[in-house]
């Protein structure tokens, strides 16, 4: 949604609905959210980067796709990014979205995991950590101390 090129709003989601229908799947309509900058998907989706510090901007962006009709909104802070979206905007976010939160970008430790679920999120995206040395050993911990 906080992409500055048009193909990445509503382009490519033109392009990508004849397939929904014609297969018969769910539309999950999401608005995806950059959180911060300097990650690939800020350089690749020409994003203007919600600040880390801003929640409110974030919470904002949630709202307006809530009353477009989305369903879910995941906060993005990249791939590999050095920080994750922080508790404090999702507790924002949380506050003003009835959707279902997405978070991903930037968790490397349970800690932060846990925090930010007990903020609001509902899911998390762990991409990196996997693919790092005893990734899978840290990506079961962090799912056991969220069970928890």
């Amino acid at each position: 949604m906080n992409s500055e090129n048009p193909y990445y709003i509503t382009q490519a989601q033109t392009l990508g609905a004849p397939l929904v229908r014609k297969f018969g799947l769910e539309a999950l309509p999401t608005a995806y959210l950059v959180i911060g900058e300097g990650t690939s998907a800020w350089f690749f989706g020409n994003v203007r980067g919600i600040p880390f510090d801003k929640p409110k901007i974030a919470a904002a962006y949630s709202l307006a796709a809530q009353y477009l009709g989305m369903r879910f909104v995941y906060l993005e802070a990249g791939s590999g990014a050095k920080q994750s979206v922080t508790p404090e905007m999702v507790a924002t976010v949380r506050k003003v979205f009835d959707g279902f939160i997405i978070v991903g970008g930037g968790i490397k430790a349970a800690k932060t995991a846990n925090s930010i679920i007990k903020a609001g999120a509902d899911g998390l995206v762990i991409g990196t950590l996997l693919e790092q040395t005893n990734g899978l050993k840290k990506f079961t911990e962090m799912v056991k101390s969220i069970r928890r």
